[in-house]
């Protein structure tokens, strides 16, 4: 059987199915009843064994010199350059390379350690699998807490982190930072005079040891709800209905400073709290609306009075200085005539006499 093979390809014969040789370009002959056969393959990218195992092939010195061998140790990745640029991660224990028109080069990636070297390249992380290595973003405002194999290993800040998966279990746990908002509403609690009312408080704060709190605390946001909880109820209880109105501001005080006691055991700052809404029953609610248009109409009542008093003490003022000046009073006469005559359209005079001496008469 005639095979003819080009320069970019080379061919393996086999007889009985076993490995002979290689051969490179040009043209042979053989008899496939003999158990003669050519495998014939392109010498680009990977060599294809085609069933012959690579310690035979490797054995034959031409195909040795025409091959990279790659090997991957336990605990290390490949990556393969072709031609000076990167192609693809190896990770299969030992591979071949067709090295005769294409220049292949594997550069071995270190996975023993966790921490990653900081020379590899993005562009190495785009080809390796997520299922080697873990990649960690700490936002700003927050901090890592890293652990191998569940002990703390140190604390990292904001960046983007990668670390290897090969010998050790890696875990981050991410603690925000930020100042938080925390609301406490709708508490139910009975004054001192036995009135119920619910309460709204709003606090903000941030966590202070973050470390402490990862090994301590579970659930911190509810922990902190139950204890601002008991702080409200063990100070409202003590007041009245109408001392707690009227002092809310020193209640909110007080609560705050209470709350700046319980920081350490919950590893947190509390930066300011306050009462924000008072919810009066309804009965209790329409009471106070009674009690407060009485005030009101009580106030303006008073207010009715003074005015009364001091519009008397006016006219009686008044009067005296008429009563001593006759010239006043017969002003103010005149004054009221002029008022009464702006609002007459018509003046008809009846009587005898002339129309003079009626006028005469009027002014006195």
């Amino acid at each position: 059987m005639k095979y003819i093979i080009n320069q970019t390809q080379c061919g393996f014969l086999l007889k009985d199915g076993c490995f002979v040789s290689v051969l490179l370009c040009g043209k042979y002959n053989y008899i496939k009843a003999l158990g003669y056969k050519v495998v014939i393959e392109e010498m680009k990218g990977k060599v294809e064994f085609n069933g012959i195992p690579a310690e035979i092939l490797l054995k034959d010195e031409t195909f040795a010199q025409r091959v990279l061998q790659v090997k991957i140790p336990d605990g290390f990745l490949g990556v393969l350059s072709c031609n000076g640029a990167v192609q693809e991660i190896v990770s299969e224990p030992e591979t071949l390379y067709w090295n005769v028109w294409d220049k292949y080069e594997c550069r071995l990636l270190d996975m023993r350690e966790p921490d990653m070297d900081g020379d590899i390249k993005k562009q190495y992380l785009s080809m390796i699998p997520l299922k080697y290595y873990k990649k960690i973003e700490i936002q700003p405002g927050e901090i890592g807490l890293l652990y191998y194999d569940n002990q703390l290993v140190k604390e990292l800040n904001g960046g983007t982190y990668y670390y290897w998966l090969y010998s050790k279990d890696v875990l981050c746990r991410i603690v925000d930072l930020k100042a938080k908002a925390l609301e406490i509403t709708g508490q139910e609690i009975l004054t001192a005079d036995r009135i119920g009312i619910r309460l709204n408080l709003i606090c903000s704060y941030r966590i202070s040891n973050p470390k402490r709190m990862v090994e301590t605390i579970k659930g911190l946001e509810s922990q902190l709800y139950s204890c601002i909880q008991l702080i409200i109820r063990e100070y409202i209880g003590k007041y009245r209905l109408d001392e707690l109105l009227e002092q809310k501001e020193e209640v909110s005080q007080y609560i705050y400073k209470r709350m700046k006691e319980e920081e350490e055991p919950y590893c947190v700052e509390f930066l300011n709290a306050g009462i924000k809404d008072i919810i009066l029953p309804g009965e209790i609610r329409d009471i106070l609306n009674t009690v407060l248009i009485a005030e009101k109409k009580a106030q303006a009542n008073v207010i009715a009075r003074r005015e009364e008093v001091a519009s008397t003490r006016s006219l009686l003022n008044t009067a005296k200085l008429m009563d001593e000046n006759k010239t006043l009073y017969k002003l103010k006469e005149m004054e009221c005539l002029e008022r009464i005559c702006t609002q007459v359209g018509n003046i008809n005079v009846a009587g005898s006499g002339t129309l003079l001496e009626q006028l005469n008469n009027l002014m006195g």
